[in-house]
């Protein structure tokens, strides 16, 4: 049957369309599809959905093809925060070496996404200001409006060299959108009005740090399509007060997910959303200004709420809370970071009104103590997932009323919670045996004992991160490995942990794609080959300042595991340039390693290219 073609001569073009839509949407798989026959690349072309932009030399020209090759394109999705990476042609100059000097990036993120990345801007305050070459301008944004008209979906994060120019184009075009995202781009009132009078059917805002914009903006937003808007984020818009929220309450009365972080924003406007928007089920607060009578307006009017964040909060009693148990019976998530007035008091009225609570996390509220998350674990059997951040008045007897009531909890994270020890841990281990995450940080009580057990008795834990604690040694991570098959581990910093426990886990894990040893002074090459004979799927791992680790074991690690994408290794005295070239060669996939500069040759710099990030940085 060699050469025959059984499936373009048997399938019409139509149903290859619609095999193509159903794609798991990765860029790799779709370009795979494309090259397998020129029919193919046309029917994935027309086919496509969702474009994802990094930074790019010439990111307006960039958007030109885009729109030239992929007609049928929903969701756009932008992000100038991404490193570049090496230019691409196509029918404009390459561009070698960085930006020059004189441009600074104001937020530069570790990642990368699915297209060819995008390269970031500096802050400019104002909309008249001069275009960089590096930054999605508003004429490429034209471009884009006029390309994709039936656009849903449009990202633009930190495409701060857009103006309202650029989004009254796509206002103008693209009037089926949907989900709208300016974060950090510096769009003024025009721009939102133009949305709020032509997008008729956006449902989702997000102005996280839209610093050119004011009330004036907002409110004509919400006067214009205000009907169909369920969720708005807002954060650090200064010109953004409570006359803003107040057209909010009055028009989006279908609003449903409201996150605010504001110092600007005080009761009034709070008080005018939670009258108005009777269907609002996400709130997320982070305002100085605001005080309890909002929260009791909240509890009054919202009975519908399934998620509350609350923020740093220095003016919120137990009343707020108490109001939010007695009306929010449907409350599934409950976030209270550094809120310092709440009691003990809060978390038994979340306990006695809230029997559905499935997400609790406890940060830096340094009054509330034992005895609110016995409640908790009293009456909240359908509780998953629990955090407790730097919770010092927290005890094991909490955890032992929460092992006793939520048989299903599924995901533990526990920082600094220095009253709470092996015990506690055994209690959860025998109790919640659906156990799939722990996270334990600086828990200087946990020690062997607790992990052990957690090994013997959760068979379903994928994911143990153990940092920095100390009493933990090579027995857990033993009992670890008999009992779980890992897939992510972290145990940076414990001291006692060596060869024995990691060869333990390797050989019980071969699922485990990411693995976090660094800073342990016992561990040496006989757990890398370990590793690598018993986790051919590792893709991350982190070996800095671990300094019995030689080229040897490195070498067999990497021989070994193929698929390796990222390595750390600084600090590390005993891998040289010849480890560092070995990694570089044998992982095919390798993008990332954070090694010292001096231990790179010049040739392994020139194979490497620009696809290792801080290869060549000073630590």
């Amino acid at each position: 049957m060699r050469g025959q073609d059984l499936i373009n001569t048997v399938l019409p073009d139509e149903m290859l369309v619609e095999i193509f839509c159903h794609l798991d949407g990765l860029k790799s798989s779709c370009d795979s599809c494309s090259l397998v026959c020129k029919k193919w690349l046309k029917i994935e072309r027309l086919s496509r959905r969702t474009v994802r932009i990094g930074a790019s030399r010439n990111p307006d020209a960039f958007v030109k093809l885009l729109v030239q090759r992929f007609v049928n394109v929903r969701n756009v999705y932008i992000d100038e925060r991404l490193p570049v990476s090496p230019p691409f042609q196509f029918g404009y100059p390459i561009i070698h070496g960085p930006p020059p000097a004189t441009k600074k990036r104001r937020y530069s993120k570790n990642a990368r996404s699915s297209l060819e990345p995008l390269h970031a801007s500096k802050d400019s305050r104002s909309e008249s200001r001069d275009l960089e070459p590096f930054s999605l301008s508003d004429a490429g944004l034209v471009t884009l409006a006029d390309g994709f008209a039936r656009l849903e979906k449009l990202s633009l994060v930190w495409c701060s060299n857009v103006t309202s120019v650029g989004i009254k184009s796509v206002a103008e075009k693209c009037k089926s959108l949907k989900t709208l995202d300016l974060q950090g781009c510096y769009v003024g009132d025009q721009g939102l009005a133009a949305i709020g009078e032509c997008c008729k059917q956006l449902e989702d805002l997000n102005l996280r740090f839209c610093e050119g914009l004011t009330d004036t903006g907002l409110v004509e937003l919400a006067r214009g399509c205000g009907k169909s808007l369920k969720a708005i984020g807002i954060a650090v818009c200064a010109k953004i007060t409570d006359i803003s929220l107040e057209a909010v309450g009055s028009h989006c009365t279908l609003l449903q997910t409201l996150s605010l972080d504001s110092e600007f924003i005080q009761n009034k406007g709070v008080l005018a959303v939670a009258r108005g928007c009777s269907s609002l089920n996400v709130l997320k607060l982070q305002c100085i200004n605001v005080t309890d009578e909002a929260l009791l307006a909240v509890g009054t009017f919202c009975s519908s709420l399934e998620l509350l964040a609350l923020y740093s909060f220095q003016r919120f009693t137990d009343r707020s809370l108490c109001a939010i148990g007695n009306v929010c019976k449907k409350l599934k998530s409950l976030t209270l970071s550094d809120c310092y007035f709440l009691s003990d008091k809060s978390l038994e009225a979340i306990a006695t009104g809230c029997g559905e609570l499935a997400q609790l996390e406890v940060n830096g509220c340094h009054n509330i103590g034992t005895a609110g998350l016995e409640a908790i674990g009293r009456s909240c059997p359908g509780l998953s997932e629990l955090a407790l951040l730097y919770c010092q008045r927290i005890g094991n007897s909490a955890l032992f009323e929460v092992g006793r009531g939520c048989k299903l909890l599924q995901a533990l994270n526990l920082v600094d919670c220095s009253n709470i020890g092996d015990d506690a841990i055994c209690n959860i281990a025998q109790g919640c045996r659906n156990l799939k995450k722990l996270h334990i940080r600086r828990c200087y009580e946990i020690g062997d004992k607790g992990i052990i057990a957690v090994g013997e008795n959760c068979k379903f834990l994928t994911d143990l991160s153990l940092r920095f604690c100390d009493r933990v040694g090579d027995a857990a991570l033993i009992a670890i490995g008999q009992g779980c098959s890992l897939r992510y581990l972290n145990v940076s910093g414990c001291h006692q942990i060596g060869d024995a426990g990691l060869i333990a886990v390797a050989r019980g894990s071969p699922e485990l794609v990411y693995l976090d040893v660094s800073v342990l002074q016992n561990l040496g090459d006989m757990a890398l080959s370990e590793v690598g004979e018993g986790c051919p799927l590792l893709k991350d791992i982190v070996l800095s300042h671990c300094r019995q680790i030689t080229d040897v074991g490195l070498a067999y690690l990497a021989k070994k595991c193929t698929r390796i994408e990222s390595c750390h290794m600084v600090y590390c005295p005993f891998i040289t340039s010849a480890g560092v070239a070995t990694v570089v060669s044998s992982c095919v996939n390798i993008k990332k390693v954070l090694v010292e500069k001096w231990k790179v040759s010049q040739r392994t710099r020139r194979r490497a290219g620009s696809i290792l990030s801080y290869l060549c940085m000073d630590l």
